[in-house]
């Protein structure tokens, strides 16, 4: 056994410890009860029958084209919510991603202004945003200051620089060819920001299920002492993996910039909410250790979904994020719900 398979083995409680030996369960019912019982499954009918119900509540929800604008509802901040899908693995969190994206589209602004081409301006963006999750990483494993707090400040921080470089104004003039990242097509009705999503989950899933990376992640998030005793380097792992989310938020910003053809202060303002609850409905532990990538990218189709069927009926904003927030709340609190009820029904049982 690996010094890493000995860190995954001493975190969670030992299974094998307490299954009754006396039964040995059939193998292929077992996964197949696993599967219709997991997250992602009720994920999956949740999807359907959101689908369903915008189809009958809209007749214009079944258009193809208008199924491709769908997607840029949820694109942009669900390829954030890959990466931060990583750090609330690792029992960290960044509520600075929005943030970010402003800071990084006002930069992309000034060099745009300055008369600099579109390659030029979307790698100012990456590179900020790539600064940006350096300097959070540092302040969380060098300075070692809890997660939340530390980009709590960094989100003001961020977003303030935003206001103190535009204040009331925009910048508008993007070279040619800058929108062919928010608003360019690969084939026909598929964007260019929705298969670049779609490469980067299958990446993402990837490195989290099937590379020792991911297995150190859910290491980490499972217990990080045991971890580090293992011989795996907690503070540099996390530290990579905020300095890859502020990289999305950098890409994200890229392509809301070019999508919207304009940069504000205020640009992807509450965003922070939304992506957490993307990741949480997603079936991540906020306390780490639990989750995956499929479930992160149903939450996405989900709240895509909700907000576009929303939108079709012309429901207020406002109310959009009613429902955001009701989401997150519910998804955080319903496994609190089942295990006390759990726990509960045990303790009669053996009255």
């Amino acid at each position: 056994m690996t010094s890493l398979d000995t860190a995954v083995a001493l975190a969670p409680a030992n299974a094998a410890t307490t299954a009754s030996p006396r039964r040995i369960p059939d193998r292929g019912g077992s996964r197949l009860k696993s599967l219709l019982g997991s997250w992602e499954f009720l994920l999956l009918l949740l999807f359907i029958a959101i689908f369903t119900a915008n189809s009958f509540a809209s007749p214009y929800f079944l258009d193809v084209w208008n199924l491709s604008d769908a997607t840029f509802n949820f694109t942009e901040k669900a390829i954030v919510a890959l990466a931060l899908t990583f750090v609330i693995l690792s029992g960290e969190i960044d509520i600075s991603v929005a943030g970010i994206i402003a800071l990084a589209s006002t930069a992309m602004g000034a060099v745009a202004l300055a008369g600099q081409p579109a390659p030029v301006v979307a790698l100012t963006g990456l590179g900020v945003g790539l600064v940006c999750g350096a300097f959070n990483g540092f302040l969380v494993t060098v300075l070692q200051l809890p997660s939340i707090v530390a980009t709590i400040g960094t989100m003001s921080l961020f977003r303030g620089l935003a206001y103190g470089f535009l204040g009331d104004g925009a910048y508008t003039q993007y070279p040619d060819g800058f929108d062919t990242f928010g608003q360019g097509y690969v084939w026909e009705w598929l964007s260019f920001e929705f298969t670049a999503f779609l490469l980067l989950a299958v990446l993402a899933g990837i490195v989290l299920h099937a590379t020792t990376i991911g297995r150190k992640v859910r290491a980490v998030g499972f217990n990080p002492e045991a971890a580090r005793f293992s011989g795996i380097r907690v503070r540099r792992l996390k530290f990579w993996l905020f300095v890859a989310t502020g990289l999305a938020a950098g890409l994200a910003s890229v392509m809301l910039t070019s999508r919207l053809g304009s940069t504000r202060p205020s640009i992807a303002g509450g965003w922070e909410l939304e992506i957490v609850t993307m990741v949480v409905l997603g079936g991540v532990s906020i306390n780490g250790g639990v989750g995956s990538i499929p479930g992160v990218v149903l939450a996405a189709f989900v709240m895509g979904l909700v907000t576009f069927g929303l939108g079709l009926l012309n429901v207020p904003g406002i109310i959009m994020s009613i429902v955001t927030g009701a989401m997150l709340i519910a998804v955080i609190a319903l496994p609190a719900l089942v295990k006390r009820l759990s726990a509960a029904r045990a303790k009669g049982a053996r009255r």
